[in-house]
């Protein structure tokens, strides 16, 4: 046999093992389309003119390639939100951190593959506040024959939560950032688009799920509202949760789950009740009584197959929502998360550290000449307010570009203080900068989430771009590393990339820096955001021959 027929067997031998999914296209058409929501109606920005945008399907593997054409008067970008884009950066979204926005008329391609992921995640914006309306599920699908750790469901379903403004959105946080205030909350709360019952706007149902008797359906549902945190029951119907963030679950059973936004959960509906109807809602979690919140619940309806319309069956089984600041309830369902844990779904949680980090997130207040009260809300992660930058940071860590970061992110607040106690005797001030803080390929990293109560103690929702993490423990109060460290879960705790910080308390997570760029870390609430609760992390390259990030797209839209 010739050499090159050889190599050519060789080749097909080895074709299976290199090519493991197939590739996937997808166009996102940024587009303005008017839309009726709350009985007015107003332009949004959109993606193919859907509101929520089109579920993106792959299964584990895949190669995704997105085209996104900018047809709006906005710059624009996509963050494919949990997708851990190893050694893929550039493709991961977030204005300024890795990649400069798509501006006006100009396009580019995100190509990225599903690597060891399935499960539901969500795409959005990120930029601005365009993600009130640009946002959209990813269902990541098994690899073909291999089957789901649970009871596989007669139907699945996306269902989407999200907010609504009456006004134009960027048009409310421009003024807000003119005053120094925080800005107007939303007008409704929204299931698949729609507000279902609102007072003052007819008796819609909202969101219809037709189920049949007897069988079982797949929730895979998705918070994807800008700033707030929501419960979701179904009346008379327990829920059993199987997945969080695109990571199984040890199952359990409740009758509400927290989602925060950023966050998703997919949860088993038995349809085991009398032929009927029973609402569905969607509600705040709140525990910080000075916070302003929207308090319109979001309803939809599960209607079963034969429910007859004006017969005593077709009533409406309706539910109570849980009170917003139902703790309990919240702390109740995050502690039951655990992670599945077999051979099949390992919990790979590093049992030590290369870096033991203290995060603090709060809120602070910093002077501002130029607003009516003379002071503007600000938010910071060890009192650094974040910057954002001019040119991409992964950019200039790749082309090693100066003076755009610094890589002295403190891993430690800069004073130690009773870091819940009241704000009466603090200083609100805090510093600003663009500063990065610095990882070897393959550290090991922990990070205590200290929430502060110097101007009020709230839930941050914190989301970390590029990997999974483990959380390994959460209180109330402050951290103390003597005696909380040794409580800590390093059997099976929950893995995620989004976590709640507790009001007036911690979080402690843990993860291994294997993914080389820049890595963003933010609330997931976008008004803290804004207000610069943000920071990012620099994983420098490996020495291996997969421990390196790719360069650049030829198509990398330009600063």
């Amino acid at each position: 046999m010739g050499a090159w027929l050889r190599a050519l067997v060789l080749l097909v031998c080895l074709l299976p093992m290199v090519v493991e999914g197939m590739v996937r296209h997808y166009k996102f058409n940024v587009v303005m389309k008017n839309t009726t929501r709350l009985c007015d109606t107003k332009p949004i920005v959109t993606v193919n003119g859907e509101f929520p945008g089109p579920t993106l399907y792959a299964r584990e593997d895949d190669t995704v390639l997105v085209k996104v054409v900018n047809h709006v008067q906005y710059n624009v970008t996509i963050h494919w939100h949990g997708i851990r884009q190893l050694r893929t950066g550039w493709a991961d979204g977030p204005a300024y951190i890795t990649q400069c926005p798509i501006q006006p008329g100009q396009n580019f391609v995100y190509n990225f593959t599903v690597t060891g992921q399935r499960g539901t995640l969500l795409w959005h914006a990120h930029i601005l506040w365009l993600r009130a309306t640009v946002h959209g599920a990813i269902v990541i699908l098994p690899k073909r024959g291999v089957p789901y750790p649970f009871p596989t469901p007669h139907k699945e379903v996306v269902v989407v939560l999200g907010e609504w403004w009456k006004s134009d959105v960027e048009a409310i946080i421009n003024e807000a950032t003119k005053s120094g205030m925080a800005p107007n909350v939303s007008d409704a709360h929204t299931i698949n688009g729609f507000s279902g019952r609102t007072p003052g706007c007819g008796l819609d149902e909202g969101f219809r799920l037709r189920v049949v008797k007897g069988k079982t359906y797949l929730l895979r549902v998705i918070n994807a509202a800008l700033n707030e945190e929501l419960f979701f029951k179904v009346a008379g119907h327990q829920l059993t949760v199987v997945e969080v963030d695109a990571v199984y679950t040890k199952p359990f059973k409740t009758d509400t789950i927290l989602v925060a936004p950023g966050q998703t959960t997919n949860v088993l509906l038995s349809a085991d009740r009398s032929t009927g109807r029973y609402l569905v809602t969607a509600s705040t979690f709140m525990d910080a009584p000075v916070v302003a919140i929207d308090d319109v619940t979001a309803t939809a309806t599960v209607h079963y197959e034969g429910t007859l319309s004006g017969g005593a069956a077709s009533a409406l089984v309706d539910t109570k929502p849980p009170p917003r600041n139902a703790t309990q309830i919240a702390t109740g369902f995050m502690d039951g998360l655990r992670s599945l844990n077999t051979r099949a779904f390992p919990c790979n949680v590093p049992q030590s550290v290369d870096h033991s980090l203290l995060f603090t997130v709060g809120l602070g207040v910093n002077p501002c000449p130029s607003c009516p009260s003379g002071r503007r809300v600000v938010a910071s992660i060890n009192n650094v307010s974040f910057a954002m930058p001019t040119v991409a940071l992964l950019q200039a860590h790749f082309f090693n570009i100066r003076g755009v970061f610094t890589a002295d992110f403190p891993g430690q607040p800069p004073a130690r203080f009773n870091f819940t106690g009241p704000p009466s005797t603090m200083n609100m001030q805090t510093t600003s900068g663009t500063r990065l803080y610095r990882l070897a390929y393959n550290d090991t990293v922990q990070v205590v989430l200290q929430d502060t109560g110097v101007v009020t103690p709230e839930s941050h929702p914190i989301h970390l771009h590029g990997f999974n993490f483990f959380v390994v423990g959460r209180g109330l109060g402050n951290f103390n590393p003597k005696t909380d460290t040794a409580k800590f879960n390093l059997v099976d705790p929950v893995e995620r990339n989004t976590v709640g910080v507790p009001s007036g308390g911690w979080t402690a997570i843990r993860f291994r820096a294997d993914n080389p760029g820049v890595w963003f870390l933010h609330c997931h609430l976008e008004v803290h955001t804004t207000w610069g609760l943000k920071m990012a992390f620099l994983v420098d390259d490996g020495k291996g021959p997969n421990q390196s990030l790719l360069p650049p797209p030829t198509d990398l839209p330009a600063c």
